[in-house]
């Protein structure tokens, strides 16, 4: 197979969100020519689709949700990721890897960081990940923080690793979060923590492959060790996190509901392909393609309803979000099941479609938030709202 891509030309050119329709319209194009013709060598061999995403990016795959020419779309941003998700679940997640890390850039504040990377990264030519797995759940009291960050002279002296983190390659970087230690006890101060940006290529980084992964496979994921980094004033996000993560948080998780949008309608198209061979006896079966694509226009409608304000911080609208990304997980896990038993044995060989989205469904249910923890959020919040 030949997985030769020519790249994109570069350019700085902001894509205008004026034509929507045109933005959504080179996505899907893209997604069901370059990427479907290298799908199964993402699964299979682990196949890294760098000039694929780059294509995604000059096509306005990674700047609808950002702040260009006075606009922000986050319906179409999770529109396009689902595009993408529709063929590949695995490039899909790329997608909001991508999108995430442009959130925090631009949240940041930091003219030196937005400057450096902002431009670049909403367009693609340059691309980069979140690291935020182990801190969000280091925040919630899940897990303990992995990096932790001393204040010395000239910024702040970083060390640690961190299990996985995705989309990276050694020109990559991304966006995670470390605790600043006491300089006297090394012991983590309570309320002190710091959000950067972590280039690949860095002293002292290195990258370590992971073991094999049932799915994602073609992720660019890799295990992060950190010794002595030095982080400068250009490369940090937030030194008040709290504030940041408030501010951001519906939003990047509701970004995530693309994924799952993709991935499960991808599902659906799987079952109706065997409809008029199978549909005699697939009647017999639960959840049903029509049933289940009423279901995800139902979904994806509330999702682009929520996606008007995302930057809503109120507890009522933070369920909602909450909500939402928990029936993306549950539906894809549903659907993703329903298309193996529409298509029998054929959806059981490994090269099938439908296996491979079995496998990508599970993921969405599992990133962080995974869906316990989706449950314990909600269960939280909901708990704070009701009265004593």
């Amino acid at each position: 197979m030949n997985l030769v891509i020519d790249p994109p030309k570069e350019s700085t050119i902001s894509i205008s969100l004026n034509d929507r329709a045109r933005v959504l319209n080179g996505v899907r194009e893209i997604s069901q020519t370059d990427l479907a013709a290298i799908v199964e060598a993402c699964d299979q061999e682990g196949f890294y689709p760098e000039a694929v995403l780059k294509k995604l990016g000059q096509a306005g795959a990674f700047s609808a949700h950002l702040d260009v020419d006075g606009e922000i779309d986050y319906g179409l941003a999770i529109q396009c990721m689902s595009e993408v998700s529709r063929v590949c679940g695995s490039t899909g997640f790329m997608v909001w890897c991508q999108d995430a890390c442009g959130l925090y850039i631009e949240s940041s504040g930091n003219s030196l960081l937005m400057n450096d990377l902002l431009a670049s990264h909403g367009s693609g030519q340059t691309l980069g990940g979140t690291g935020l797995s182990n801190p969000m759940k280091a925040l919630t009291g899940i897990e303990t923080m992995y990096l932790k960050a001393e204040k010395v002279d000239g910024g702040y002296l970083v060390n640690g690793t961190l299990p996985w983190v995705s989309n990276l390659g050694q020109k990559h970087y991304f966006g995670t979060i470390c605790n600043v230690v006491d300089s006297t006890t090394k012991e983590p101060m309570p309320g002190h923590e710091l959000m950067f940006m972590l280039h690949c290529d860095a002293p002292g980084v290195e990258l370590k492959e992971c073991p094999s992964f049932s799915g994602m496979e073609g992720t660019g994921t890799y295990a992060i060790s950190v010794k002595n980094l030095l982080i400068a004033e250009d490369k940090i996000i937030a030194k008040s996190v709290g504030v940041l993560l408030k501010k951001i948080k519906s939003a990047f998780i509701l970004l995530q509901t693309g994924m799952g949008l993709g991935v499960t309608q991808g599902a659906i198209d799987s079952m109706w392909k065997v409809e008029k061979q199978l549909g005699h006896v697939n009647q017999y079966l639960e959840d049903r393609p029509d049933e289940l694509q009423q279901e995800l226009d139902d979904l994806t409608e509330n999702i682009m309803e929520l996606s008007k304000t995302p930057y809503d911080d109120s507890k009522e609208y933070f369920i909602r979000v909450l909500d939402a990304r928990l029936h993306t997980s549950e539906l894809a896990l549903r659907s993703a099941q329903s298309a193996l038993m529409h298509q029998g044995a054929r959806g059981y060989l490994m090269c099938s479609e439908v296996q491979r989205r079995v496998r990508e469904s599970h993921f969405v249910a599992i990133v962080t938030p995974a869906i316990k923890h989706l449950r314990w959020e909600l269960a939280s919040q909901k708990a704070e709202l009701s009265p004593a």
